[in-house]
């Protein structure tokens, strides 16, 4: 296995055996702390090989739920299992649906064998945190049978009650548990990358927040494949707990960073994916085919950016693409959205698929995807490939 990237990663180089001169005329203490510099990168670059062989072992299995015929997968490779569809509560929860509507969304998933549920800090200025809470309190599932998780980032309008310091992440992560009315998250998720927060210390207030019983696991959300590199060497340089997942755009018309550079991730250090916005946003829907509906997200005050992004050239290419693909849907006797959902199921990094839907039948909907999945073979991929014209060209296919 190569490992050279850890070197690169730090911008280091091992000192060129035609080089003794150079090494003699830097100070002492500057040759002293690159060589340590050298040892850290190479410690960790055994380390990764020794703990992708772990890896390299194990044979994930995914597995039915008999009365739902859910499918459920690990997530990454750590041992949590997860419904391979999850709810997402962006946008809906405390926003653009009523709480009684968020109660149905929330119970036909879980009785339809959902178990993972996302939030964040941010949604709805914390209110949606405080209805997934009321809703698990009220329906009385039990909570080992959830996987619930949430980002942090945005907290508040104090300079201190944002980004990923120690302190935001442990006061963040206390304030989402107050609102969700629970002792523990399953996951927690660093919402963006924070660039004026030093990774080691991020990495040590995600795996204090573990070891206090706060969250099981954590993750990342929107970071490059780098930056997740870069949490997993840290993690094994000071012996801290390395991120399980990333949250990613995942859709028809957004491919790249899924199908490029994760899948690598994958299988090296064992991150997954929880994938967002399948529908990119209800513009899969092909319900904008005709302009912008009342009832969509794309007519709220805040959502210009997605109305434009409808209507612009680019959007309208898309539109053409969606018409094609439903002649394949049809053909599976399934609809676009569920097409669409399958789809990113395929690919093998994925540990499940949030869903962000606004009314129960678009959920019912959205849920048959998993009987979709099977009957995408190979061929119905290269078809769909074609039609879209942006299959990113990767040396491997991870796909199943």
């Amino acid at each position: 296995m190569q490992v050279s990237f850890a070197c690169t990663d730090h911008g280091l180089k091992a000192p060129r055996a035609s080089e003794p001169n150079k090494q003699n005329t830097s100070s002492p203490n500057t040759a002293s702390a690159a060589r340590a510099r050298f040892r850290t990168v190479a410690l960790i670059a055994r380390s990764l090989s020794s703990f992708t062989h772990r890896h390299a072992q194990i044979s994930l299995k995914e597995s039915t739920g008999k009365l739902t015929g859910m499918k459920y997968r690990n997530l990454g490779k750590s041992g949590l299992r997860v419904s391979c569809l999850g709810l997402g509560t962006w946008v809906t929860f405390g926003g653009q649906i009523s709480d009684e509507v968020a109660e149905q969304l929330m119970t036909i998933a879980y009785e339809n064998g959902v178990n993972l549920f996302d939030t964040a800090e941010v949604y709805a200025a914390g209110k949606a945190e405080i209805i997934l809470g009321n809703i698990i309190k009220k329906k009385c599932w039990r909570r080992s049978s959830l996987v619930i998780t949430t980002k942090l980032y945005w907290g508040g309008k104090a300079e201190t009650e944002r980004g990923l310091s120690r302190k935001h992440i442990i006061e963040g992560l206390k304030g989402s548990l107050q609102r969700l009315q629970l002792e523990y998250v399953d996951v927690v998720f660093a919402n963006r990358p924070d660039s004026n927060t030093p990774m080691e210390e991020i990495v040590r207030a995600m795996t204090h927040v573990i070891n206090h019983g706060m969250s099981m696991y954590w993750g990342t959300s929107r970071w490059s494949a780098m930056e997740i590199m870069e949490a997993y060497s840290v993690a094994r340089q000071f012996n801290l707990i390395p991120p399980v997942c990333e949250q990613a755009e995942y859709h028809l018309f957004q491919r790249d960073k899924v199908e490029m550079q994760l899948p690598e991730l994958y299988h090296k250090i064992g991150v997954g994916v929880v994938s967002w916005s399948p529908l990119a946003c209800g513009i899969i829907t092909g319900k904008f085919e005709n302009g912008i509906p009342e009832s969509s997200r794309a007519s709220l005050k805040s959502y210009q950016w997605l109305k434009e992004k409808i209507l612009s050239e680019e959007g309208r290419k898309q539109q053409a693409k969606l018409k094609e693909l439903t002649h394949i849907a049809e053909k599976l006797s399934c609809t676009l959205p569920q097409l669409a959902i399958a789809w990113c199921l395929r690919n093998e990094g994925v540990s499940s698929v949030l869903l962000g839907t606004s009314n129960p039948a678009q959920l019912t909907e959205n849920l048959g995807a998993i009987q979709v999945l099977p009957k995408i073979t190979s061929q119905v991929a290269t078809d769909i490939d074609k039609i879209l014209g942006n299959r990113p060209h990767s040396k491997k296919d991870y796909h199943h």
